[in-house]
């Protein structure tokens, strides 16, 4: 497969035949695998569409979630455990050092061997590590376990991502982002509040349970109704698949969709070795690599602000820590808020901007080659970048001068619905120059989002000591506004550099 950052790109499906009774949009060259011109993007319906963007959103929400809950818990382990805070601390760096990691094996594996497997596998090894958890009593089994958690729930995200790219052309992508995003950004904000509450009243352990039930019936719903979606293995959806670990029991049940193409049922796909080094060769594609750099580098900022949150309001303002878990609220309300409405714009923003470009209306992914994505997905992100700015800024003199407490929690609302928007800004796009790929690009922004992260947040707290709160978040927002320069070049030369890599690859 060619590393180049175009959409349309050679499969090994075989051609479909036109669905001349479907309702849904026809759009010329739409697939990544050789479809007749007059082929539908995917035959789910709408409603099946949302249904299945919901499912995947919400397995999501278990990589963020689980990271976040746990905080509010760290006492509670070291003293039941007879560990340091320290040590427990590790526990939480060996979390997010596996979250690193593992989207880029389950990502591959998404991408080339289909998304329902490797969703089934990702939530049964969560659930798994969930339960045994819940049942530890010992440091060992803490750490391997948090490993073997988040082995399973990074890559959920990944995969989301890979099953949006599968159903929603780009004239729509922007919402079904803006969906996942919103559900993935209020678990940041819910998590220390539920982890709080459930430490204090319960236990540590029933944190756990509640993560395993909630995931079990989760698992459930996925078995049930979770179809393959991936193109490589079922099309736009029209093609029934062979083997029956693609079959959602749903799908069994209700087969008029594939009738009319019983003669072409395909392959079932090769097997393929997890390579967790490709998703790093889209890092070798300049548009890729910008926007993977933008959306990072405006993660970490958004994480160092997390990070300090809960310490300095104890500090500055003696909030007990569950009150000090609920300062996170904020955030996490305008970063839901934002990250939907923010899709809806980004779909407003293409169309604008296919209105502008000589062509089809509608550009389906093997047309994106020739038309300015860039210039429809970033149209609005400057807006998000200077809030943003502003914001964060705003945020570090507030408690710098220890303002009232209202003061720093409406920055944390700007700071958060901001950043929000920024990312389903970045996601979507990230997604539009790698529609067959997606799943793995996301695993390679993922990894550079939490080694960035890693550099902040480890950062954070010798520049406070150093420099003070205020001057602390001035200089990260100063850094965050740098995006600025990149992202215009990248508005303005992204198609060129694009068509002169098709160019390339014709000759």
């Amino acid at each position: 497969m060619p590393t180049g950052e175009l959409v349309g790109v050679e499969q090994k499906s075989t051609a479909l035949g036109p669905f001349p009774e479907s309702k849904h949009e026809i759009l010329p060259g739409n697939t990544a695998d050789d479809e007749d011109e007059t082929s539908p993007f995917s035959v789910f319906t709408p409603a099946e569409k949302r249904s299945i963007a919901c499912l995947a959103s919400f397995s999501a929400i278990f990589s963020t979630i689980s990271s976040f809950i746990y905080f509010p818990a760290v006492t509670a382990l070291s003293n039941s455990l007879h560990v340091s805070i320290g040590a427990i601390n590790l526990t939480i760096t060996s979390y997010f050092i596996v979250a690193g990691i593992a989207p880029s094996i389950m990502g591959d594996m998404a991408d080339q061997s289909g998304r329902r497997p490797v969703s089934l596998l990702a939530f049964t090894l969560y659930l798994g590590a969930t339960l045994g958890l819940a049942a530890q009593d010992s440091y060992a089994a803490l750490q391997t376990l948090r490993c073997l958690q988040s082995a399973g729930a990074s890559g959920t995200v990944a995969i989301a991502y890979g099953v949006i790219s599968d159903i929603a052309p780009s004239a729509e992508r922007g919402s079904y982002v803006g969906l996942l995003l919103g559900l993935a950004n209020a678990a940041p904000s819910l998590g220390p509040v539920l982890g709080g509450v459930i430490a204090e009243k319960l236990s540590w352990r029933w944190i756990f349970w509640i993560l395993a039930i909630t995931s079990g019936l989760h698992l459930l719903l996925l078995f049930v109704f979770l179809p393959e979606t991936a193109r490589i293995v079922v099309g736009n959806g029209s093609r029934s698949p062979r083997s029956i670990i693609y079959q959602s029991l749903y799908h069994r049940l209700c087969r008029s969709r594939y009738d009319q193409n019983e003669g072409r049922i395909p392959e079932k796909p090769p097997f393929h070795l997890p390579n967790p080094f490709s998703s790093l060769i889209t890092l070798l594609q300049r548009c890729t690599f910008i926007v993977i750099l933008v959306g990072s580098l405006q993660s970490s900022l958004f994480n160092s602000i997390a990070t300090s949150l809960s310490s300095q309001m104890i500090h500055i303002y003696s909030l007990t820590y569950l009150t000090a878990g609920l300062s996170y609220l904020p955030s996490g309300l305008g970063g839901a808020i934002a990250a939907y409405f923010t899709g809806k714009l980004l779909d407003r923003d293409y169309r604008m901007t296919s209105k502008n470009h000589p062509g089809p209306a509608d550009i389906s992914i093997d047309n994106v080659s020739s038309f300015p994505i860039e210039k429809a997905r970033l149209r609005s992100i400057f807006i998000f970048i200077a809030i943003n700015t502003v914001a964060t800024a705003g945020y570090g003199w507030a408690l710098a001068s220890r303002t009232h407490i209202a003061v720093p929690l409406i920055m944390l609302f700007f700071t958060g619905s901001s950043s929000a928007a920024t990312f389903v800004a970045c996601g979507t796009l990230i997604t539009d120059l790698n529609p067959n790929r997606s799943s793995t690009v996301q695993a390679s922004y993922n990894l550079t989002r939490c080694l960035m992260n890693a550099a902040a947040i480890a950062a954070l707290q010798p520049m406070i000591d150093s420099v003070g709160v205020g001057w602390c978040f001035t200089i990260f927002a100063a850094i965050g506004a740098l995006c600025v320069p990149s992202l215009l070049l990248l508005r303005s030369r992204g198609l060129a550099w694009r068509l002169g890599k098709v160019d390339q690859q014709m000759t």
